[in-house]
C-alpha cells in the first residue's frame, strides 16, 4: 500500500467514524435515551477509551490544580455543553443537517478571533467566506419559505453547539497548548472533567424507556465516535500532518448527510446538498492564506475542522 493510499484510507475511516456521531445520537434518541443521558454516557465511555490508551502509552494525567481548572473550562465548552446541545437539537432537526451545522465551527472561530483581536486583519476572501458560509445555513433552512426552521429551538441549539466548540478552541489554544502534559492523557483528563460536569444532565430528562438498540447506539457513540476518533485524530496530525487532519473536517458533513439519507431515510433535498456545498466553500475561503500549524492541546470533536 502506497503512502497516499494509506493516508486516504486513514482519512476515510476517521471521517466515517466521526461523521457517524450524528447518526448514533439520532438512533439513541429514537430508542429512548434523553440528551442528558447521551451526553453523560458518551463522555464516560470516551474517557474510558482514552484513559486505557494513555495508560498503554505510559502517559500520566496532570496533577496540578491549575491545569485541572483549565481542563474543566475546556471540558464544558468543548464536550459537556455541545454534546448536550447536539442531543437537544437533533430531537427536531435531522442528523444530516446537524452535521452540516457542525461544519460552521470555523466560521464562529473566525468571528471570535476577530472580536478578541487574535486574528489577522480580515481579507476580502475571508470576509466573503464568512458571508458565504452563513448564507449556506440560510439556504438549508430557507426562512423565506415561511417556515421558522432557522429560529427553531433545535436549529439554535445546533448552532450554539458549533459556537461552543469555537469558544473552546480559542480558550484551549491560549490556556492548554504547550503545557507539558502528553496529549492523550490531557484529552482523557478533559473527558473525565466533562463526565463530572455532565452528571446533573440525566437528572433533568425524566423517565426513559430505553431499548437495547438505544444502549448499543450510545455505546458506539462513546467508544468509537468519541474516544477512538480522538485517538485517530491525534495519530493523523502526528503522522500525516495538520493538512490531512483538517481535510477530514470537510468530509464530516458529507458523511452525516449520506448516513442520514441511507440509514435513517432522511430527505436528501437539493436545498440541503446545495447549502452544505455553500457552507464548505465558505469555510474553505476563510482558511485561505498562511495560517499557523494547528495545535491540538486536548480532545475536542471536529477540532480539525475548527482550526
Amino acid at each position: 500500500m502506497t503512502s497516499a493510499t494509506r493516508t486516504g484510507v486513514r482519512m476515510g475511516v476517521l471521517a466515517l467514524l466521526w461523521g457517524s456521531a450524528f447518526l448514533w445520537i439520532e438512533l439513541a434518541l429514537a430508542h429512548g435515551l434523553t440528551p442528558g443521558w447521551i451526553t453523560f454516557v458518551r463522555c464516560l465511555l470516551g474517557a474510558g477509551v482514552l484513559l486505557a490508551l494513555a495508560y498503554a502509552a505510559g502517559q500520566r494525567l496532570p496533577r496540578d490544580r491549575r491545569t485541572w481548572g483549565r481542563l474543566a473550562v475546556a471540558a464544558f465548552f468543548c464536550n459537556a455543553l455541545p454534546f448536550l446541545l447536539f442531543g437537544i437539537g437533533q430531537q427536531t432537526v435531522d442528523s444530516g443537517v446537524a452535521g452540516v451545522l457542525n461544519a460552521t465551527t470555523p466560521l464562529w472561530s473566525l468571528l471570535i478571533g476577530v472580536a478578541l483581536g487574535t486574528e489577522r486583519p480580515m481579507s476580502a476572501a475571508r470576509l466573503a467566506g464568512l458571508v458565504l458560509g452563513f448564507a449556506g445555513v440560510l439556504l438549508i433552512f430557507a426562512p423565506w419559505s415561511g417556515e421558522s426552521g432557522l429560529l427553531s429551538g433545535g436549529a439554535l441549539a445546533l448552532l450554539g453547539a458549533s459556537a461552543s466548540y469555537a469558544v473552546a478552541f480559542a480558550y484551549m489554544a491560549r490556556k492548554l497548548a504547550g503545557g507539558g502534559t502528553a496529549p492523550m492523557a490531557l484529552s482523557a483528563a478533559q473527558l473525565l472533567a466533562a463526565t463530572a460536569l455532565s452528571v446533573p444532565a440525566p437528572l433533568a430528562g425524566g423517565a426513559m424507556a430505553v431499548s437495547w438498540a438505544g444502549v448499543g447506539a450510545v455505546v458506539v457513540l462513546g467508544v468509537f465516535a468519541t474516544g477512538l476518533t480522538f485517538h485517530l485524530n491525534y495519530r493523523m496530525i502526528a503522522e500525516e500532518g495538520p493538512t490531512s487532519a483538517a481535510t477530514v473536517g470537510y468530509l464530516l458533513p458529507v458523511v452525516s448527510v449520506a448516513l442520514g439519507a441511507l440509514v435513517l431515510d432522511e430527505p436528501l433535498t437539493v436545498r440541503v446538498v446545495a447549502g452544505m456545498t455553500v457552507v464548505l466553500a465558505g469555510v474553505a475561503l476563510t482558511r485561505r492564506g498562511p495560517r499557523p500549524a494547528p495545535r491540538t492541546p486536548s480532545g475536542c470533536p471536529s477540532a480539525a475542522a475548527g482550526r
